[in-house]
């Protein structure tokens, strides 16, 4: 065990950290844009917000945009899991290694 192996392992587990709050915001904008989506196939009428506004817009290109806004946070949520998947295994063995060389 060396300070390096700790100082390197902090790192990891800032960086996990960060990924785990980089997915929950995506997270919850796939939440408000499957919400979105909900609302659109119930609706007449839909709106765009754009800005500081409220626009009327045509409801077949609102769903258009809003499902592959949806298809981009799914491929995005899936790159943060490979990531924290990736940062947690790192985590873990170096993990085992800082334990292990303290007990020694």
């Amino acid at each position: 065990m060396t300070d390096a192996d700790i100082a390197q392992l902090q790192l990891l587990q800032q960086n996990l950290q960060n990924i785990l709050i980089q997915k929950q915001q995506f997270q919850k904008q796939l939440v408000e844009v499957n919400s979105a989506l909900q609302e659109t196939e119930s609706s007449e009428i839909t709106y765009k917000i754009l800005g500081n506004i409220m626009v009327a817009t045509n409801k077949d290109e609102l769903q258009k945009e809003l499902k592959e806004k949806k298809e981009l946070l799914d491929l995005r949520l899936k790159n943060f899991e490979k990531q924290e998947t990736n940062l947690k295994e790192k985590t873990e063995e170096l993990q085992k290694k800082v334990m292990a060389g303290m007990q020694k």
